[in-house]
């Protein structure tokens, strides 16, 4: 029984660092923090972080292409924060290290597609 109690404990305590994470997350891109608590709202908020219309939140209920669209918005949510594609990947394979490392950073959002965006618009 022991061992089981400190599990939940950890869990529960990660889970808590992911909650506050994404809380910080959709502050410093100006949105409401509360938002990121309501499951589907809080991903159409996402998708208006990254620059992406509404209607992939649609996307996300098809089997398949639902992992597809969660990768990109991913990679759209690294980049609106001036990241790169190796932080993506931590943050699809160790989110729990790096939405915490996203949220408590010195990193600032850039607005949708970040420093890439901004890169187009100096070079034409």
């Amino acid at each position: 029984m022991g061992p089981l109690i400190i599990l939940c404990i950890i869990y529960l305590g990660i889970l808590v660092l992911i909650l506050t994470s994404r809380w910080k997350i959709f502050e410093k891109a100006g949105k409401p923090g509360w938002a990121s608590l309501v499951p589907v709202y809080s991903f159409v908020v996402l998708l208006r972080i990254v620059g992406k219309p509404w209607w992939w939140t649609l996307l996300l209920f098809i089997p398949g292409v639902n992992v597809i669209i969660f990768i990109i918005v991913i990679h759209c949510v690294s980049l609106s924060f001036g990241k790169d594609n190796t932080f993506t990947a931590g943050l699809i394979l160790l989110g729990f290290i790096y939405i915490p490392l996203l949220a408590y950073s010195e990193t600032h959002y850039y607005g949708p597609q970040g420093k890439l965006s901004s890169r187009r618009l100096t070079n034409e």
